[in-house]
């Protein structure tokens, strides 16, 4: 099959499409729940074979879920209860739903619901107005959600247990439709890329105001609550806002180290790093490299050993949380190695401020951007630092930090949309979000580890909020990439660091739904097999 196939649902109707109905209801019906004997062929022909209307569910040629129908008497049910015409509303043109199964990797997904709503088409289409099932009884709930009715004792035995219900087929699009408007919403557009990222629609209102003049007051208000709401959650004392990037705000600093007497040290173990080493080349910093392989944490005793043998250094630049390969470098680590040589630590924490707990203290500057962790709108450069440090008139004039630093100061230009998304994005930076995206960020990689996926990043040195992924030989990462944004699930691939090596990235920066996630890992499993994985 191809690897990248869409959803289709249809009516069976070719040979090989059969035959994979024969095995998939082998699967169910024999090896998950013992309904018949195993037998050597691995198939199960239904009794009602020559009767049954397959509405089935493909991607590529390969069975995702299948459900029958068929409306000769005597059905099954007629076998199992007797006198089954008692329990029915009279006067009603009967069908019978069998055979309803579905992949299991995709069980949580809409495929269940799309079958459903396929069959109801089919099922009209000829005439019927009331459908019957023998639904089991480990799936009651979800039956009764969509509308069935249960009737009659259960029936079947041991594992093998099935309530009788019926459904109403005229009445059926309004008993879905609340269903289906929640399945849509649940099934909308989910991100997952490093920016922009998806926003709660708190902040997109507020986005979305009448912009104002970044010199009147209620501007001004909001800039003082930003800073306040930075200086809670860092430790920070210092906080500059500038209209940017977060390239802008490295600039800002590597502008300020051009002037701090001494060398410094830049640490590089992934992209990231590696653009921190450029912008120290742009601003004709005095430094040194050290560099690890990518993926690995930083190992300090190394780096100890380093600034031990060598020249003293005034300063080291650092990320904190690795993009690129989803490493969480040790920030309590990177301040003990600084304190104990007497350098000045500089941090990029554009991907870990608003993801994970950060203390600034003993950080002599560092970044971060409103878009990323902090769930707003890219556009809003941060620096932070314990101390106001000035290079009065040696800079440029919008990067000079002793312009930003005061809570009225507005050298220039601002966005009060900006401003005002990123102080309500602000409001919900809590301890609750921490637990959910490192909640949320160990479920996902336990279960892309399960699935037998190569995730860059140890366990124990990885950023809850960052899981990359490295695709196995054949399985090209732009492939992945469009496929799955075919699909509403949008991960982070273009990038030409990671489509150069192959990888892929999920990012838990903005809003998510963990039943989006479990949709992006079913649907990474079933178009790249376990066995296919082993060759990453």
């Amino acid at each position: 099959m191809g690897v990248y196939q869409p959803l289709i649902y249809k009516i069976a109707t070719q040979d090989w499409e059969f035959d994979l109905i024969h095995r998939l209801n082998y699967r169910t019906f024999v090896e998950e729940i013992p309904q018949h004997q195993h037998n050597p062929s691995g198939t199960l022909v239904d009794k009602f074979h020559a009767q049954n209307t397959y509405i089935i569910c493909l991607s590529g040629e390969e069975l995702i879920g299948m459900v029958a129908l068929r409306a000769e008497r005597p059905f099954s049910l007629d076998q199992k209860l007797p006198d089954l015409n008692a329990y029915l509303p009279a006067g009603r043109i009967l069908c019978e739903v069998r055979l309803l199964s579905v992949e299991p990797k995709l069980r949580k997904t809409s495929v269940f619901l799309g079958l459903i709503l396929r069959l109801v088409e089919v099922a009209k289409a000829r005439g019927y107005d009331m459908a019957l099932i023998s639904g089991t009884t480990r799936q009651l709930k979800l039956y009764q959600r969509l509308g069935f009715v249960p009737f009659g004792p259960v029936v079947g035995s041991g594992d093998a247990r099935y309530q009788p219900m019926y459904l109403s087929l005229e009445g059926f699009e309004e008993q879905v439709k609340a269903l289906v408007e929640r399945v849509q919403r649940e099934t909308k557009e989910a991100v997952f890329l490093p920016g922009p990222v998806a926003v709660h629609e708190d902040v997109a209102r507020a986005f979305a105001s009448a912009p104002l003049s970044h010199r009147g007051d209620a501007f001004r208000t909001a800039l003082g609550a930003v800073k306040d709401k930075l200086r809670a959650l860092t430790g920070a004392r210092q906080v500059a806002l500038a209209l940017g990037s977060g390239t802008l705000a490295n600039d800002m600093v590597g502008a300020h180290l051009a002037h701090l007497p001494g060398n410094g040290l830049v640490l590089a173990n992934g992209e990231f790093g590696e653009r921190l080493i450029d912008h120290a080349q742009r601003w004709n910093l005095r430094f040194e490299v050290q560099r690890q392989n990518w993926g690995e944490a930083l190992d300090y005793g190394v780096l100890d050993q380093r600034l031990r043998s060598g020249p003293a250094l005034a300063w080291i630049w650092a990320v904190h949380s690795e993009t690129s390969t989803g490493v969480l470098n040790d920030l309590d680590a990177l301040r003990a190695l600084a304190r104990a040589h007497g350098a000045h630590l500089c941090l990029d924490a554009i991907s870990s401020l608003g993801t994970v707990s950060i203390d600034m203290t003993g950080v002599y500057l560092a970044t971060s951007v409103s878009g990323k962790g902090l769930a707003s709108y890219p556009g809003v450069s941060i620096v932070l630092a314990q101390d106001p440090i000035a290079v009065p008139g040696k800079l440029p004039r919008y990067l000079d930090l002793s312009r930003y630093w005061s809570d009225a100061a507005v050298p220039f230009t601002q966005s009060s949309n900006l401003m005002f998304a990123l102080q309500t994005a602000l409001e919900q930076q809590t301890p609750a979000r921490y637990v959910r995206i490192a909640r949320a960020g160990a479920l996902l990689r336990s279960a892309l580890a399960a699935e037998g996926f190569c995730l860059i990043a140890a366990e124990q040195h990885s950023s809850p909020a960052v899981t990359t992924i490295a695709l196995p030989r054949g399985v090209a990462s732009r492939g992945v990439g469009e496929w799955l944004q075919q699909q509403g699930l949008h991960v982070a691939y273009a990038s030409e660091y990671l489509l150069a090596r192959n990888w892929i990235q999920i990012c838990l920066f903005g809003e998510f739904s963990e039943q989006a996630l479990y949709d992006l890992v079913s649907a990474l499993a079933h178009q790249i097999p376990a066995r296919q994985q082993r060759r990453a």
